[in-house]
């Protein structure tokens, strides 16, 4: 049996929908609930002053984003330093070098857009609203009710066009770190809002936050890359895995399943033919069609789909950042009565600099 295989068929601990849970040496079903506040995010409301109404709490917009960018420095100060580290210590960290020429390529030919350096991150790009437009031309933008995007610069003009075509929009919250994901509708806005609702502290301002218990159909999939090959649909993200978690919290809600398309939009400079199958593990995310600012490619994917939440190969550092996941671990080994697996330790990359 080849490497890509056994990559394959390794153990997913998965949970498929939420009265499922497959541990590796038992199979059985137990339902729980989950509390629908379990993804309540920090209290960035201030009281205004001159009443007392019940309603009289305001989004506090400049402690949400003092909060944001202060734990963005925080993990930011050693990201080149620890992929270099990692590179030089495995000449086969083949995703770091893949991430690396393509973050060096847009910067010196200047294809990249604010927010710069792109190192790090997904990176913004010339030609990044051309490409939402092919995007949301796709029919299966057209017939999305439901439209789940990520919160990345790229693909503002995304969400922005969901939002303005009346459809509702599903976005995590950056880093799933002050909670899960938020819900925003047209009907919560009004025209000199919209634009903002699609920035970050715009969804924690206007967006409604729901939890893993909520009943929700997801019809669309968009999401971010570094780089995708477009022969295979195998895509890189910026090396931080939440697009991985993010997909399978909603194949545990039941929000999505195989045929849930799952779309990107990047530069046609972010197209790339060595990214190789065989090394894709089974929590990578493929996609089945790029759009970029010239072209919509259908890949006609054979990487199979995530099919839930991969325990075991969650590390303890991954699980100390993100409250929702360690919320729901707890539960279902609480109800289940039995421990959930735990991935290796590992040391995480922070993420990208600002430039001043």
């Amino acid at each position: 049996m080849d490497a890509a295989n056994l990559i394959r068929m390794s153990s997913p601990f998965t949970i498929f929908n939420k009265p499922h849970y497959s541990p590796a040496s038992f199979s059985f079903s137990i339902p729980f609930s989950l509390n629908k506040n379990i993804s309540s995010s920090r209290n960035y409301q201030k009281l205004s002053s001159g009443t007392s109404s019940g309603n009289d709490a305001v989004f506090d917009e400049a402690a949400y984003e003092a909060q944001r960018l202060a734990l963005d420095a925080k993990t930011r100060q050693s990201m080149v330093e620890a992929s270099k580290r990692e590179t030089e210590a495995d000449p086969k960290a083949w995703k770091w070098v893949i991430r690396k020429r393509v973050w060096d390529f847009m910067e010196a030919h200047n294809i990249a857009q604010n927010p710069r350096p792109v190192h790090h991150r997904i990176p913004n790009f010339i030609g990044a609203s051309a490409a939402a437009q092919k995007l949301c031309g796709l029919e299966a933008f057209e017939v999305a009710t439901c439209v789940k995007v990520n919160p990345d610069s790229p693909q503002k003009q995304v969400r922005f066009l969901t939002l303005s075509g009346g459809k509702k929009l599903l976005t995590p919250q950056p880093r799933l770190r002050t909670g899960f994901f938020s819900v925003l509708e047209s009907s919560m806005l009004n025209p000199s809002t919209i634009n903002e609702a699609c920035t970050s502290v715009g969804v924690a301002k206007y967006g409604r936050p729901i939890g893993l218990d909520e009943q929700i159909k997801v019809d669309l999939i968009v999401i971010g890359s570094v780089a995708v090959d477009p022969k295979t649909g195998a895509r890189l993200g910026k090396g931080e895995g939440f697009a991985e978690l993010e997909y399978g919290m909603l194949r545990y809600m039941g929000a999505i399943d195989d045929s849930t398309p799952i779309v990107t939009s990047v530069h046609d400079e972010q197209l790339v033919d060595d990214i190789p199958v065989e090394k894709v593990l089974i929590h990578d995310v493929p996609v089945d069609i790029i759009c970029t600012p010239t072209q919509v490619i259908f890949t006609n994917t054979s990487i199979p789909k995530p099919q839930g939440i991969y325990w075991d190969k969650l590390s303890p550092e991954k699980l100390g950042q993100i409250r929702i996941l360690r919320e729901l671990k707890s539960r279902i080994e609480q109800e289940t009565g039995q421990k959930l697996p735990c991935g290796p330790s590992e040391k995480l990359p922070p993420t990208a600099k600002r430039s001043r």
